[in-house]
């Protein structure tokens, strides 16, 4: 395991906090991959709930308070040993993205802004394979990294108070999808057709933290099809397996 120079504190009575350092890396979010499988094999998944992002764990306890002191002890501990564990599958997930400008309703702006052609937003947009670094916000809503520096604009001054289930922004940095209408300030290109959190499915979301998204460009009707294939339950999402 990598030896990061991380940091615990308590996160209300039932919480604690794991921080890494302050930084984007895939190996930082290897390493909180790693030692969240780590703890699942020291810590029951019926009364913990570890949440991992761009730098961090939380690790929740569901039933009593936490003894901070004892158990952040043991935290260090277990992230110090050599301990094996197995590791999780991860995978390439491909989803369609219309970029019809009735969808893509900051498309021309940020074209203007960046001084790109919209189809040129549309080959940077999906050239990319975009890691997963977390999940929140709303549920099923994928924080991804690896957007090229081309597309990095800030969030909207005024964000919306509705934007459309499925739209896709960005951000800064970062690329992502609603999972359902929400306000959002993000600048919204296109509109991915295929649900992202169902709570009728388990897990209600099929992506995990340290997955990959690549996007790929579809037409208007092609759009329609996906939706009705989609909302039926029979619209085959392309994964690919990743190498460990």
């Amino acid at each position: 395991m990598n030896s990061y120079p991380i940091s615990i504190r308590p996160f209300g009575r039932h919480a604690v906090l794991i921080e890494w350092p302050n930084e984007v890396a895939k190996t930082i979010l290897s390493d909180i991959i790693r030692y969240k499988a780590l703890l699942r094999n020291h810590l029951d998944p019926a009364v913990w709930e570890l949440v991992p992002a761009y730098n961090s764990l939380t690790l929740i306890k569901q039933d009593t308070p936490i003894d901070f002191s004892t158990f952040s002890e043991q935290l260090k501990t277990w992230y110090e040993t050599e301990e094996e564990v197995a590791s999780k599958d991860h995978f390439l997930w491909r989803l369609p993205v219309c970029y019809d400008l009735d969808f893509g309703i900051d498309l021309a702006e940020v074209s203007e802004r960046m001084q790109l052609s919209t189809n040129e937003i549309i080959a940077l947009h999906t050239k990319p394979e975009y890691t997963v670094y977390g999940i929140g916000f709303l549920p099923g809503f994928m924080y991804l990294g690896g957007l090229d520096t081309s597309l990095e604009v800030p969030r909207r001054a005024t964000p919306r108070l509705k934007v459309a289930r499925g739209a896709v922004g960005v951000a800064a940095r970062q690329t992502g999808i609603y999972p359902q209408e929400s306000p959002g300030g993000w600048n919204i290109i296109g509109n991915c057709p295929i649900p992202l959190f169902d709570t009728e499915k388990k897990p209600p979301c099929f992506v995990n933290v340290g997955d990959r998204i690549q996007f790929y460009a579809i037409s208007r009707a092609a759009y329609q099809l996906c939706m009705i294939e989609g909302e039926v339950g029979i619209y085959k999402i392309e994964k690919i397996k990743l190498d460990a």
